[in-house]
């Protein structure tokens, strides 16, 4: 799917000629049917969150595009969905290669746009890449079945086929990792795909669009469409009203997600939601302080508690509170080093925009005024940075133990009973992911099997990987990305009765 020099044009040229740089090399245009093309809304500004300095304008999509888009996605389908599992799986494998061969200069961009640190966003585009090798191998394992007929007249057979045309809404605090968990699962199932990337971050959605041209996706397979914040509404829409598209794919907030899900009913589309978290994190009498402590240090600051599974409420028995409470104090004091992403040794960048740094600082002002004691930070940094904050004396009507922080803010709160943290755990319209710590294998199982979410770590902060199922309960979301299960939202089962 070579363009000509002509359609091709400067901004889609390899961004691989200059690797760890963001340049004009880096694509800025709209991605649509295998071509790179100006939005119809003209361009908007990506900004380095560490600074505050514009570093790209990028097109600015509009519905029209979108239409665009999806036609190019449908008439793709005709021969994507007809391609062997094995074709489909050599493309994947060229896209993995292609994310990791590359994987300093994407995640240079990544870092500019969004602000984690390198050593991050490197692991992110590894994550990503990862998808794309499990997904070419369970692409050629979507098996049917054989069903035993209770008539001898009748043979029942079932098959897998591709939904059709998929929509993936992607956010900004992993823009690429979510971005390779979406499209690898819908292009092994046979679907092709229109990406919204967030608004924040399009870079490196672009970039990513990139690697796929260069590893031989057919014109139309991927559409990649940025736009402002002031037309996400509108895009959103496009997306969820089009009876072009068979499945929608969104990771985000619930309010959001109960918008989407509202806006798709018109056209019953399948629907993946990866919503809030608001996961707690639970320190019991017998868990090694230690390693609690070095587990609640991954599971809130990775990101600059900028994850949907980050701890948002640590809950810790009152007999190990102040151990735990000084352990981490000093670990946060002697770990987590701030600064641009890009600077050696920087482990904590900045709150993505302002938007979300101003909700930060009202949520956690609030909280202090409520009668939370600060033991680290508290105060906003300069630009958009907010030091690792570490408050105790949390009681739930704070609004650190009722909202999603989304920021580096550790809430301690106590309890004395297994039942009493298990209730209070569970007390949220939420349901991603939970954490706890604990040296009995009893209390191991039961914790586990009673917190209401879809995922928990049992002495362990990282429980994100490709061959495990990723998703939520609750108003968390519907469906499971990754593992075996990731086919499903982009795949339906077809029963087919022969008469003999």
């Amino acid at each position: 799917m070579k363009l000509d020099k002509g359609e091709r044009g400067a901004a889609s040229q390899s961004f691989l000629d200059k690797p760890s740089t963001m340049s004009q090399a880096t694509p800025t245009l709209a991605y649509i049917s295998g071509s790179w093309r100006a939005g119809g809304g003209g361009t908007f500004p990506v900004y380095d969150p560490a600074n505050g300095a514009e570093i790209a304008r990028v097109a600015d999509c509009t519905p029209e595009d979108v239409a665009a888009a999806v036609d190019a996605a449908s008439e793709a389908f005709k021969t994507w969905r007809l391609t062997s599992p094995k074709e489909r799986a050599a493309i994947l494998l060229r896209i993995r290669d292609g994310l990791n061969n590359n994987k300093d200069a994407i995640a240079t961009i990544l870092t500019r746009e969004n602000g984690k640190p390198k050593g991050e966003a490197a692991g992110e585009v590894g994550f990503a890449a990862s998808f794309f090798e499990w997904f070419a191998e369970e692409g050629r394992r979507q098996y049917g079945e054989t069903i035993p007929s209770p008539a001898p007249s009748k043979r029942l057979v079932t098959v897998r086929q591709p939904v059709g045309v998929a929509a993936l809404i992607t956010p900004w605090n992993f823009p690429i990792g979510m971005i390779g968990r979406k499209v690898a699962a819908a292009l092994a199932a046979g679907c092709t795909c229109v990406l919204k990337p967030a608004e924040d971050t399009p870079l490196t959605a672009l970039a990513f669009a990139k690697v796929c041209e260069e590893a031989g996706v057919p014109a139309g397979a991927l559409n990649v469409l940025p736009c402002s914040r002031s037309r996400v509404q509108s895009v959103g829409a496009a997306l969820c009203d089009s009876p072009k598209v068979q499945a929608l794919s969104f990771t985000g907030s619930t309010a959001v997600g109960r918008w989407i899900y509202q806006r798709c009913g018109t056209t019953i589309k399948k629907l993946s939601l990866e919503l809030g978290g608001d996961a707690p994190f639970i320190v019991f009498p017998s868990a090694d302080v230690g390693k609690a402590v070095k587990g609640a240090l991954a599971a809130k600051f990775r990101n600059a508690g900028q994850t949907c599974v980050a701890a948002n409420r640590i809950f810790v028995h009152e007999s190990v509170h102040d151990e735990f409470v000084k352990q981490i104090a000093e670990a946060m004091d002697a770990e987590l080093k701030s600064g641009h992403g890009l600077e050696n040794g920087v482990n904590h960048g900045p709150v993505i925009n302002q938007r979300q740094f101003d909700r930060l600082v009202k949520m956690i002002d609030e909280s202090i005024a409520a009668g939370a004691k600060v033991v680290r930070g508290g105060k906003p940094g300069g630009g958009l940075f907010y030091p690792p904050t570490l408050l105790t004396g949390i009681t739930l009507d704070m609004p650190v133990a009722k909202e999603e922080i989304f920021g580096p803010v550790a809430a301690i709160l106590k309890f004395r009973e297994e039942e009493e943290v298990v209730r209070l755990a569970n007390g949220t319209a939420m349901g991603l992911a939970g954490y706890f710590y604990t040296g009995d294998v009893g209390q191991a199982w039961r914790v586990a099997e009673a917190l209401e979410v879809g995922m928990v770590g049992v002495n362990e902060p990282m429980v994100s990987t490709c061959e495990a199922p990723f998703g939520g309960v609750k108003q968390s979301g519907l469906g499971k990305e990754g593992s075996l299960h990731g086919l499903d939202d982009y795949s339906h089962i077809k029963y087919i009765c022969f008469g003999v």
